[in-house]
């Protein structure tokens, strides 16, 4: 399959399961994830309509999306991956969400380089569900307070909630581990499922779902 094929099949199968799940038609965002990929496939895939974007590194996208992001108006780009304190100001630059705050030396960097740089990219904590030790990501039973945080000392809107269930594991019980979370926390957004797992994730909630290699291919 070309990659418009592959692209086409993705959006049918949400499509389906947002029926399924009683969801509203486009209730769900895909976020097409591009890591890895250059800027040839990536116009393949704006080519074909998709105008949301994520990224694992600040510094790959840096490479890459400017000159996109410049030559295409609507792009919204997220970044899904860790975010070191020393690339903040790049990531305040260029992305459009910022999906993974996870402790609060980041939270802090992140709101000063907001105020000083006057942008406001609309952020999301990310989750351990898993409690996985080299993995990213807040406590579960620390979610509530962090947020808490982020909002009253920080002045962070935090608009959503973000994980990465274990590989092993079946996600069902972190995708409703995640969406009971962002009940408790007052957030109306859960990016959760990827490609092996994006339609079980709308039936538990997703408002998106990160998508790679079911579109572009193996990496």
């Amino acid at each position: 399959m070309e990659l418009e094929e592959r692209l086409n099949d993705v959006r049918s199968r949400i499509a389906a399961a947002e029926q399924q799940g009683g969801r509203s038609a486009g209730s769900v965002q895909l976020v097409a994830v591009s890591k890895t990929f250059d800027a040839d496939a990536i116009g393949a895939a704006l080519r074909a309509g998709q105008r949301i974007f994520g990224e694992n590194r600040v510094q790959e996208s840096q490479l890459k999306w400017p000159d996109l992001k410049s030559e295409r108006p609507g792009i919204e780009l997220h970044l899904i991956g860790p975010l070191q304190s020393n690339k903040a100001a790049e990531a305040v630059a260029l992305f459009d969400v910022i999906e993974t705050i996870d402790r609060e030396k980041i939270a802090r960097v992140l709101a000063d380089e907001m105020r000083r740089q006057t942008k406001d990219p609309r952020l999301y904590v990310q989750v351990n569900t898993g409690l996985e030790p080299q993995k990213a990501g807040i406590a579960p039973n620390d979610v509530a307070v962090f947020v808490a945080f982020c909002r009253d000392e920080l002045g962070l809107a935090i608009e959503g909630l973000m994980c990465i269930p274990p590989a092993e594991e079946n996600p069902g019980p972190h995708f409703a581990l995640l969406a009971k979370l962002a009940k408790v926390c007052g957030v109306e957004k859960l990016s959760m499922g990827m490609s092996g797992d994006y339609e079980t994730a709308i039936a538990f909630g997703a408002t998106s779902v990160r998508v790679g290699s079911a579109i572009f291919g193996a990496r």
